[in-house]
């Protein structure tokens, strides 16, 4: 799986919320339909999509798990 439906975007963000409004903490992962997406990779897509609305004014029709920028060596 490489990028999610903002369907699933948005499932995913309610489990996260529910997760921590029950723990006071992020989970570690979270699975959408099976693939496991880690604290670090959806920090980033949810850092993204904010980004995105604010931008746009409008929200992306899918959101990529993994982020397309290079690192400066």
């Amino acid at each position: 799986m490489e990028r999610l439906t903002i369907k699933q975007y948005k499932k995913m963000i309610e489990e996260i919320l529910e997760y921590r409004k029950l723990n006071d903490k992020m989970p570690n992962y979270v699975e959408v339909e099976g693939f496991k997406i880690s604290k670090k990779e959806y920090i980033d897509m949810m850092d993204r999509v904010n980004k995105f609305i604010l931008e746009m004014g409008r929200n992306p029709r899918t959101v990529d798990i993994k982020s397309f920028k290079t690192d400066n060596i």
